[in-house]
């Protein structure tokens, strides 16, 4: 569901702390140094998501966004932020590069290095955060292309600005079924820009490659529950025959039947202990992560944890208050 700030409505002396707490829940702990005085701070402020995809839309007077160097080693879930400049200028600062936004541009940049933002003409811009282990792409070529303006120049950059700014807009793009569908063209149109980006290694191909194990596992996460996930169907969603699927996951140490019973498991594990779990019966658990066996469930439960479903379930069972 989308939310809407507006500090017009907002007593003076708590427009800072509204928008310093907006932005912290939905993108990530920065310092925000208002130029003006409280009383003639101002911003309207939009806030949305896209499955894992969360959006910021803002303008608002003049101010300083840092992300400093202490918050940034406490990263526990790193991130990759685009920023798309509407209208004035802005500055991106991070990786010792500085960039220039005008009108049409945007910029990559991380959550596990300092940046800082710069918005002396105030603020027109949209926000959007990717957890970074959706995007898969190497840390190196992150590092590449963080505060480097990619605009009208670049074919595929002035593609992504007209569809993310567009999905930012679209509020019905952030809800059920519609939210859902936009989130893997998303990530794989930003993957497509950060590969375009020419460089002396030649990364335009490499990335793909180099995370393509990465992005098997996330698809494997993303569908563990489905009945028919096989080899054959994570291998054709990859483009990639069965044998060269096996081939990559064996370079990571995978064994493809093993880590999925193990992660279907684990989500058995965690249903089974929550409160809906005590509801539904234990087979029907299993059944909906894949384990059509009820026997062949509880057997492999109990060899990988030490306990039965049942067991499990009951030791996590609320303790009556006297």
């Amino acid at each position: 569901m989308n939310r809407a700030l507006d500090t017009a409505f907002i007593p003076p002396q708590d427009r800072e702390e509204v928008i310093r707490n907006a932005v912290w829940e939905s993108m990530v702990a920065v310092e925000i140094d208002h130029r003006p005085p409280a009383g003639e701070i101002s911003a309207r402020v939009r806030l949305g998501a896209a499955g894992p995809l969360r959006i910021l839309s803002a303008q608002a007077t003049a101010v300083t966004v840092r992300r400093t160097d202490r918050r940034a080693r406490q990263d526990e879930e790193p991130a990759v932020f685009l920023g798309f400049q509407m209208t004035g200028t802005s500055l991106v600062v991070q990786n010792g590069r500085e960039c220039l936004l005008r009108p049409g541009d945007f910029a990559v940049y991380e959550s596990t290095s300092p940046y800082t933002l710069v918005f002396d003409e105030g603020v027109d811009h949209h926000f959007m955060r990717l957890p970074r282990t959706a995007l898969a792409l190497p840390e190196r070529s992150l590092r590449n292309i963080a505060a480097v303006p990619l605009g009208p120049g670049n074919p595929l950059a002035r593609l992504a600005f007209t569809y993310f700014t567009q999905l930012a807009m679209s509020d019905g793009l952030h809800d059920g079924v519609h939210a859902h569908a936009v989130v893997e063209p998303s990530i794989e149109l930003l993957r497509a820009v950060v590969a375009s980006q020419p460089d002396d290694s030649g990364r335009a191909k490499a990335p793909l490659d180099e995370t393509l194990g990465l992005r098997i596992t996330q698809y494997i996460r993303e569908h563990l529950a489905a009945p028919d996930l096989s080899a054959a169907r994570i291998a054709a969603a990859h483009g990639i025959s069965v044998r060269h699927l096996y081939a990559v996951l064996s370079r990571s140490g995978i064994s493809l039947g093993d880590w999925i019973r193990t992660h279907r498991l684990a989500e058995c594990r965690r249903e089974l202990a929550e409160s809906n779990g005590r509801v539904r019966t234990i087979a029907a658990i299993g059944q909906s992560w894949g384990f059509v066996n009820a026997t062949h469930f509880s057997k492999a439960f109990k060899q990988t944890y030490g306990m039965s479903p049942r067991a499990w379930r009951d030791q996590n069972r609320p303790t009556p208050s006297a």
